[in-house]
C-alpha cells in the first residue's frame, strides 16, 4: 500500500479519543500518564529562567566587589573547591544515568500501554527489563561517543585558532577556528537529533514488535524500512515538525488555562496525556503502513508484538483499532 504521512494523523486521533475518552477513566489517565512521564525523563526541559547580569549592581569602580571575599576563600581552599566540584559532577552523572535507565524502560511501558489500550506499571516494568536495559546501554555508549566528538570538535577549533591565541590577538586564524568549530558542532547536533528521532520513532517500536535488542533493531530498520522509503521518512519528520508547532500552541493554551499546572512534573504529563498518546500512536500507525509484518495493534491483524503476552493483555474490543 502507499505510504502516507497524513492518513496516520486521523488514525492516531481516533486511537487517542477511543483510548482516553471512550470511556473516560481517570485511573487509566494517571497510570498511563506515569508511563509517559517515565518515558520522557531527562529528555524534556521546563522553562529556562536566566538571571540577568551586568546591571547597576555590578562593580563600577576599583573598590572590592561583592564576590571578592568568596573568591579569596576559594583561593585559600582550592583542594576543597575541587573536591566539591568533582562530587557534584559525579552526582549529576549518576542522576543522569538513573534518569536514562528509567526512561529507557518507560519508553516500552508507554508504547505497550498505547498498543494494548491500558494503564499498567508493574507487569510491563518487569516484562521489558531486557529491551529496556539494551536501550539504556546503547544510549549511554552513544552519549559517551557524542561527548568524545564534541571534545574533538572543540579541540579542532582550538588547534586552528592556537597561533592567534599564542599571539594574544583576534586574527584570521581565530575567526577560522570559531567558524570551523561552530560549523562542525551544529552539523553534529543535527546528526545526533536525527539519530535520536529515529531511535524513538522506529527503533524502539521495532524492538517492541520483534523482541530484539537495540543493535539488531537498527539493522532491521536499515534493511526493511529505510530502503526505498528515505523520502517518505523525510516527509514524516516534516509533518512531525508541523504537528509539533500546532501541539506547542495547544500546550501553551493548556498551560494558561490550568494556571501553569502543566509545568509540574508528572501532573503536566497527565494533563497533556492526549498529546503524548497522539504522537506515540502517530509514529506507530505510520510504521504499520510498511506491510503485514508491521502490525502493532492486534485488532489490525498480523502478528502480535513479540514482547506482548496475550494472556495478560486486554481484550481485542478494548484495543485501539486501525483503518
Amino acid at each position: 500500500m502507499a505510504i502516507s504521512v497524513t492518513e496516520p494523523i486521523g488514525w492516531a486521533l481516533t486511537c487517542t479519543g477511543r483510548m482516553l475518552f471512550k470511556p473516560f477513566d481517570w485511573r487509566k489517565w494517571f497510570v498511563l500518564g506515569f508511563c509517559a512521564w517515565l518515558a520522557q525523563l531527562g529528555e524534556g526541559g521546563g522553562p529556562n529562567f536566566n538571571a540577568g547580569g551586568g546591571g547597576p549592581g555590578g562593580r563600577s569602580g576599583g573598590g572590592p566587589g561583592p564576590f571578592d571575599p568568596l573568591l579569596d576563600w576559594g583561593r585559600e581552599h582550592v583542594g576543597l573547591v575541587i573536591l566539591v566540584a568533582v562530587v557534584a559532577l559525579v552526582a549529576l552523572l549518576a542522576i543522569g544515568l538513573v534518569l536514562t535507565w528509567l526512561s529507557s524502560r518507560g519508553k516500552f511501558m508507554f508504547l505497550d500501554g498505547v498498543v494494548r489500550n491500558r494503564g499498567a506499571v508493574v507487569e510491563p516494568w518487569h516484562r521489558f527489563r531486557t529491551p529496556g536495559n539494551s536501550l539504556f546501554g546503547f544510549r549511554v555508549v552513544f552519549g559517551l561517543a557524542a561527548l568524545a566528538v564534541v571534545l574533538l570538535v572543540g579541540g579542532a577549533g582550538l588547534a586552528i585558532a592556537w597561533p592567534d591565541i599564542q599571539a594574544e590577538r583576534f586574527g584570521v586564524m581565530a575567526v577560522a577556528g570559531i567558524a570551523v568549530g561552530v560549523l562542525l558542532f551544529f552539523s553534529f547536533v543535527v546528526i545526533v537529533a536525527v539519530i535520536g528521532a529515529l531511535l524513538g520513532d522506529f527503533v524502539v517500536p521495532v524492538m517492541y514488535l520483534r523482541g530484539v535488542r537495540t543493535l539488531a533493531a537498527w539493522g532491521i530498520f536499515r534493511r526493511e524500512i529505510l530502503p526505498g522509503n528515505f523520502w517518505k521518512i523525510v516527509l514524516f519528520y516534516l509533518m512531525r515538525i508541523v504537528l509539533g508547532l500546532g501541539i506547542a500552541v495547544v500546550a501553551i493554551v493548556a498551560t494558561c488555562f490550568t494556571c501553569c499546572l502543566t509545568i509540574i512534573p508528572y501532573l503536566g504529563t497527565v494533563i497533556l496525556l492526549p498529546i503524548f498518546v497522539f504522537m506515540r500512536s502517530y509514529s506507530v500507525y505510520f510504521l504499520q503502513q510498511f506491510g503485514p509484518g508491521w502490525q502493532f495493534f492486534p485488532a489490525m491483524g498480523g502478528p502480535s508484538p513479540a514482547g506482548v503476552s496475550e494472556a495478560g493483555g486486554s481484550g481485542a474490543s478494548e484495543r485501539p483499532g486501525g483503518t
